[in-house]
């Protein structure tokens, strides 16, 4: 084994001014990595952020990749916060810029006083530097050369010796990092010790190299992240769907929501095989492209299935027409849609919140669709199992509207709970002893003034209770008819039916000012973490602001009542076109001047910085 080469100065021979200001934090800062996808740095990032979890501090990282196999740029941002904000806060402390494709960019990113560390066995020119912030260089590369000599090796382990050397740097705990370590490698010893010994490569050259160049930003044991967990949006939905009863999935792969079905298919071999003699109790089929998946799912639900699929905005735009002949028909389907940066194929790795639209009016015609909206995997779980009791009670298409914030980042939040007496609600389904009594049996015919007609499954009774399923006109007993009473009554059922549904979705959630106010602000799904963080911070500086979390659509009564309690109302999303505003505006006839969108779309999950920034220049402009 070589020696291990010891610390040079950086910036081209200079060393770092200990006159330069530094940032100084415990347990409130955001580092970011700079790798390159496919050389293994994504599962080293991670481990770093859950050894701060260990530690007790709560953290929301979020993974930044391209939409390729490897060789583009991916970034892996940390934001450690002990008073638990989830939300992105914008600004970057410290960069472990380990990618020389993007190393310009992401020396600006940094702010004022933060901290660069990087791979110092190239020299670098002093130009590539900063005059105001602090240079931490480590010949990374130079020292698993002299280590290890299978390049694969030599590549994945750089990046445990730089999560070693931090954590001597930030004051985690090693022995943390390698109990982590532990429980990954549980049974495979070799991979342990291997991955061990990278460990402490770092952390012992660290000790010996860089003490002299102290970090102003600390981690500190605390015990600020309780009995939270921490879990993915989609793996939380998919958890959803088994305890909500699903037994049927069909899906055609697509990021960001290819791992739902991934994620189901798991839970389902752990709890849907029966024990006695090993068969499934689900089926799950990847299918040839989305028509088909929505296909299927549609006649799954049709025959009594619970069904789903999971998707992204291209392929809502392709199972459109099968979306509308599950409304027209009244067939219990659930859609979870993770959205993604579009039109087109558009981001398919980065985040927005723009399917809002395409997904409440889906399909050809006049349709209106039920959209619930998760703020987090612990929401992603109690929605997925909401929609499809409401699928199944509503007769009819119910979309989870999450995104690829939500879907594919790991974060902190309450854990799941089931109620193991809760049945599920099937709706209004006739049973063969109804049938056999004589009772009417119209398929889409209005008994009792919520819009909801009753249903048969197929098989109840042998002479009894069968209809025709079509996607044409019919009467209010399935019988075919173009006869525009008939057409006018069915459409105007399904208006009543989606008001019925108004009444049964999640309902919003209010905030108070701490003061009477005419401002109000309305937001949704990912936008929350963020939003909270926000709202303190407006707090702070004055402005008072009501605040309303939108859970569903159609809106419930009190979205409408808080509009008119405000005179202007901020509507906080990710999308270019204001869809949530538009909605409002096109649901509840409220006029537009009122509502004062507040967009972010660039792909990146939106910030309390910009929504501060966005309403307090919005204000300014106000006439005192």
């Amino acid at each position: 084994m070589s020696a291990i080469p010891a610390a040079r100065p950086p910036e081209g021979g200079k060393a770092p001014s200990s006159a330069i200001p530094q940032i100084e934090a415990v347990n409130d800062f955001v580092i970011k990595f700079a790798n390159v996808n496919g050389s293994g740095s994504a599962s080293a990032n991670e481990l770093f952020a859950k050894a701060i979890l260990r530690m007790g501090v709560p953290v929301s990282p979020r993974n930044i990749f391209p939409s390729n196999i490897q060789g583009l740029p991916t970034w892996y941002e940390v934001r450690v916060s002990e008073r638990g904000h989830m939300g992105r806060r914008g600004g970057t402390d410290m960069m472990v810029a380990m990618n020389p494709q993007t190393w310009d960019a992401d020396v600006a990113e940094l702010e004022p006083g933060g901290y660069l560390f990087y791979d110092s066995t190239r020299p670098l020119p002093p130009s590539k530097f900063r005059d105001d912030i602090r240079v931490i260089g480590m010949p990374l590369t130079e020292i698993c050369n002299a280590v290890y000599h299978d390049p694969r090796q030599r590549q994945l382990f750089k990046n445990i010796v730089y999560v070693g050397a931090l954590a001597i740097l930030l004051g985690i705990e090693p022995e943390v990092v390698e109990k982590l370590f532990g429980e990954q490698y549980k049974g495979k010893e070799k991979l342990l010790a291997s991955n061990v010994q990278a460990l402490h490569l770092g952390c012992d050259f660290a000790r010996e190299h860089l003490r002299g160049q102290p970090l102003g930003l600390q981690v500190r044991r605390a015990d600020r992240v309780g009995n939270r967990i921490f879990v993915d949006g989609n793996s939380a939905a998919a958890l959803g769907c088994v305890y909500g009863g699903a037994t049927v999935a069909a899906w055609y792969p697509i990021t960001p929501s290819s791992s739902v079905a991934e994620a189901f298919q798991r839970y389902c071999m752990k709890f849907r095989v029966d024990p006695a003699n090993g068969q499934n109790r689900f089926a799950i089929v990847q299918a040839e492209d989305e028509l088909a998946s929505i296909g299927m799912v549609v006649g799954a639900g049709w025959n009594g299935a619970r069904a789903f699929t999971a998707t992204s905005g291209p392929g809502i735009s392709l199972m459109a027409e099968f979306i509308g002949l599950a409304y027209f028909a009244e067939i219990p389907v659930t859609l979870i849609n993770v959205q993604r940066g579009g039109p087109s194929t558009g981001m398919p790795t980065r985040t927005q919140q723009a399917d809002i639209l395409s997904c409440a009016y889906a399909s050809h015609g006049d349709t209106k669709h039920v959209l619930l909206f998760p703020e987090d995997p612990h929401e992603c779980f109690e929605h997925a199992a909401a929609a499809l009791d409401l699928a199944d009670r509503l007769q009819t298409p119910v979309f989870l509207m999450t995104d690829l914030d939500i879907g594919m980042n790991q974060r902190l939040c309450a854990p799941f709970e089931w109620d193991d007496s809760r049945a599920y609600d099937r709706g209004k389904v006739m049973s063969a002893e109804e049938l056999e009594a004589g009772r009417d049996f119209g398929r889409y015919k209005d008994v009792d003034g919520d819009g909801i007609p009753w249903r048969t499954l197929p098989g109840t009774h042998p002479t009894k209770g069968s209809f025709f399923t079509r996607g044409t006109t019919r009467d209010a007993y399935a019988r075919y008819s173009e006869r525009g009473p008939d057409y006018i009554y069915n459409m105007e059922r399904l208006l009543k039916k989606f008001a019925t549904a108004a009444t049964m979705v999640p309902q919003p959630v209010l905030r108070l000012a701490a003061e009477k106010t005419d401002l109000g602000v309305i937001y949704f799904g990912s936008t929350s973490p963020a939003m909270q963080e926000a709202l303190e911070a407006l707090d702070e500086r004055g402005i008072r602001l009501d605040a309303l979390r939108l859970r569903a659509f159609p809106f419930p009564d009190r979205v409408a009542q808080f509009l008119a309690r405000h005179a202007k109302v901020f509507v906080v999303e990710q999308n270019r076109d204001g869809q949530m505003r538009s909605l409002l505006v096109n649901e509840l006839g409220i006029d537009p001047a009122r509502l004062v969108p507040v967009l972010h779309f660039d792909g990146t999950p939106i910030t309390a910085r910009f929504v501060v920034q966005a309403i307090g220049a919005h204000l300014a402009k106000e006439p005192a």
